[in-house]
């Protein structure tokens, strides 16, 4: 880069006391000149806003009330003024080596950079998982050829993204079209409105407490849904974004998702009553894996053999064998520690 441009880091939070202090100490702490950081509380009824009020003048604070996520968003990004913007969960780690990572790569045509996440549990110690699980680090032409043809590409979950101000000035402020969680919408629209450019690097720090909204530490069987019709939303949401820059996606794009067929035979198969989609079936679902099979979305040979295997087993095996097998899948850190080294020395999963 030839000049250093202001980086915007937005924390919006709600009721994670415990957690909020170091997601900003990891902002302030970035190694770079230039960092904003702003913090909005969402009428947290907890000890939050006396921590964020600790912090004084090293940040700009909204409170507001009880709102919800998108709500927090959009003031906080309408208060910003970085050209390069960063949503971080407040209860995730900003690694100090960030900021100069991202510079790096950035170009005038980015509208993001997306980097890998470690976990690490509820004191913040490492949990041995990192992800993405890149096979390959992807162009920004395969990232938007593999949103367009199965509406999937290997990206890490809000903190893990850093955006250009121009791209999130294109949709923002956000309206409650595509589920509640801001980064839906960012993540469905960077590929077609701008270049998405990929460090594979474990550069945030993702923590797994049990109140995640994403990532699993036990098994919540409806979660399944929830996060399905997620993916139909965001995938409506991408036909609309894709569409005004005269890109067309396949009707039946999301079934050629390995990610989004993982939680619809999750959902199908555990919870049958809540499952969002009318007269679907486990043989519809496994055929449709089948199919993504050869769709190519980011996944190694290996991962996409797992996945398959997987499916089938889930298919066939009684219901109690069925749920532990979704936990695995679904919360790395419960696999057993020979199934673990299994899928490390076959390099399904990297170390």
């Amino acid at each position: 880069m030839s000049t250093l441009p202001k980086i915007s880091v937005i924390i919006p939070n709600f009721n994670y006391e415990a957690y909020v202090g170091p997601a900003i100490d990891s902002a302030l702490n970035l190694d770079w000149p230039d960092v904003e950081v702003i913090v909005i509380d969402d009428g947290s009824t907890d000890n939050s806003r006396a921590v964020i009020a600790g912090y004084g003048a090293r940040i700009s604070t909204i409170l507001q009330p009880n709102s919800g996520q998108l709500v927090a968003c959009n003031k906080g990004f309408a208060m910003s003024r970085g050209e390069i913007v960063i949503f971080l969960d407040s209860d995730d780690l900003l690694h100090p080596t960030l900021a100069r990572e991202l510079a790096a790569v950035w170009t005038p045509g980015t509208s993001k950079v997306q980097v890998q996440m470690r976990s690490i549990d509820a004191d913040g110690q490492p949990l041995d998982a990192y992800f993405p699980q890149y096979a390959v680090v992807p162009t920004p032409e395969q990232v938007r050829q593999w949103c367009t043809t199965t509406t999937a590409y290997p990206t890490p979950p809000g903190s893990g993204n850093a955006y250009s101000r121009w791209f999130l000035e294109r949709i923002f402020p956000l309206t409650n079209t595509c589920g509640t969680a801001n980064d839906s919408y960012c993540l469905a629209a960077a590929p077609f409105l701008g270049d998405v450019y990929t460090v594979a690097k474990p550069l945030v720090s993702y923590r797994i407490h049990g109140k995640n909204q994403g990532a699993m530490s036990k098994l919540d069987v409806h979660q399944f849904a929830r996060q399905l019709t997620r993916a139909q939303q965001r995938f409506a949401y991408a036909q609309g974004i894709a569409r005004s820059v005269g890109i067309v996606l396949r009707p039946k794009a999301i079934d050629r998702s390995l990610s989004t067929l993982c939680y619809r035979l999750a959902s199908l198969r555990l919870a049958p009553d809540t499952h969002p989609i009318p007269r679907d079936s486990a043989w519809r679902v496994l055929g449709d894996v089948a199919t993504a099979f050869f769709a190519p979305q980011g996944f190694s040979l290996k991962a996409r053999v797992a996945i398959l295997v997987w499916a089938c087993v889930v298919c066939l095996a009684p219901p109690a064998a069925a749920r532990r097998l979704v936990l695995w899948r679904f919360a790395p850190g419960t696999r057993p520690q020979v199934l673990r080294g299994l899928l490390t020395r076959l390099r399904v999963v990297k170390a």
